[in-house]
């Protein structure tokens, strides 16, 4: 039974946990945002910023061990803090890089400060899962998902008033480190990982593989909407240039609308049902998007795309972090090893796919990771 103090109510760690998501989500989209304003200030081409966005995810997959190592010297509590007070400094500083090699530089340390911050509220969640009988996880991802619709408001509000990357990322830091600390003495101080039999951080046992790569599968179809759906919506449903945005504005609508609904629905048929039909409705999108390109068609098969990788990653860390031989942080670090290459690795594998045969290809392609989804939750044994 995990270790909390009395005197943080459940209810109490829930918002502060969940504020702690919001934290999370609004800072990233609050910098995605801003992207075209940077991007135009350092007079980066498209080839250039595909190479200077690279550092984000790099410093994350680097940070991958340290997060792991540090959970086992430190409470949850305290590196989400750190992870949180790091975040919103290398998010200040970026609005003010004047070079690239600053920017990368930022990026890199933003990245790496996301996942101390993810990682451990993530481990958190699953000790607030714990003080309740019926399923909650789900809903942090959403308010993670409303703060970056938030997030992307404000900053498109910004940019029609003209005002700078520099300034509206010092105020949203300095607001969102409020938040972190005023919240910070109602998470809960769960004990540091115990240390583990093997020797730093390793690759999962394979108990946790088959939760690492329903991680991956679903965090590659992530990856794939982020970065190709407003281009599959160009190219392949040939819709206007200023409505291609479209079809990646159903897909957040529905992730979004599918993370609120998640835990209701766990609550009435359970953690395994639920990631079952998640990997269908992955499956069935996809190849709908593929198989009829149109908008209507094409945006449904977005949408149920959506709804299916909505719940995924927070009910798989939820049962990935009650292994009884890990912790919860520790857990949720090497699935997450696994997960983010399916969100690195496998878009730029969509372009390459698409170059050698077309976009629809490609989709109907990833739709085998909806069905594998499907496989791997059968052979789950809980």
């Amino acid at each position: 039974m995990m270790q909390v103090l009395e005197e943080v109510k459940p209810k109490q760690a829930r918002v502060a946990i969940a504020l702690f998501f919001f934290v999370s989500g609004f800072g990233f989209s609050t910098w995605a945002s801003r992207i075209p304003t940077i991007q135009h200030q350092l007079g980066l081409n498209e080839a250039e910023l595909g190479g200077v966005l690279l550092a984000l995810p790099t410093g994350l997959m680097l940070t991958l061990p340290v997060t792991g190592m540090l959970l086992r010297r430190f409470s949850s509590r305290q590196v989400m803090l750190v992870g949180a007070i790091l975040y919103n400094t290398a998010l200040a500083l970026l609005g003010f890089a004047t070079h690239t090699w600053q920017l990368v530089a930022l990026l890199f340390c933003f990245g790496s400060s996301r996942n101390l911050l993810n990682i451990s509220v993530n481990a958190q969640s699953v000790g607030v899962q714990a003080q309740y009988d019926k399923s909650i996880i789900a809903t942090f991802h959403g308010v993670w998902s409303m703060a970056g619709f938030a997030a992307a408001a404000v900053g498109a509000a910004l940019v029609q008033e003209h005002v700078g990357p520099g300034p509206h990322f010092a105020v949203v830091a300095v607001l969102l480190t409020g938040v972190a600390l005023y919240n910070y003495q109602r998470t809960l101080p769960l004990p540091p990982a115990p240390e583990e039999r093997r020797a730093g951080f390793s690759w999962p046992s394979a108990a946790l593989l088959k939760f690492g790569l329903i991680a991956f599968a679903s965090m590659a179809c992530e990856g794939t909407m982020y970065d190709w759906s407003g281009i599959y919506f160009q190219k392949a449903v040939l819709v206007p240039k200023e409505e291609a945005a479209l079809g990646f504005a159903v897909y957040m609508v529905a992730m979004t609308a599918g993370r609120f609904a998640g835990d209701p629905l766990v609550n009435r048929f359970g953690v395994k049902p639920l990631l079952q039909g998640s990997g269908l409705l992955m499956l069935v999108g996809m190849l709908l998007a593929a198989a009829v390109p149109t908008p209507v068609v094409a945006g449904l098969g977005f949408v149920l795309v959506g709804l299916g990788v909505s719940c995924v990653i927070p009910l798989v860390f939820g049962m990935a972090g009650r292994s009884a031989a890990l912790s919860s942080g520790s857990t949720i670090a090497a699935v997450s090893t696994v997960g983010y290459f399916g969100f690195l690795v496998v878009p730029p594998v969509v372009g390459f796919i698409a170059e050698a045969a077309n976009l629809r290809w490609s989709f109907a392609l990833m739709a085998l990771l909806g069905g594998g989804v499907v496989w791997l939750v059968r052979k789950i044994e809980q």
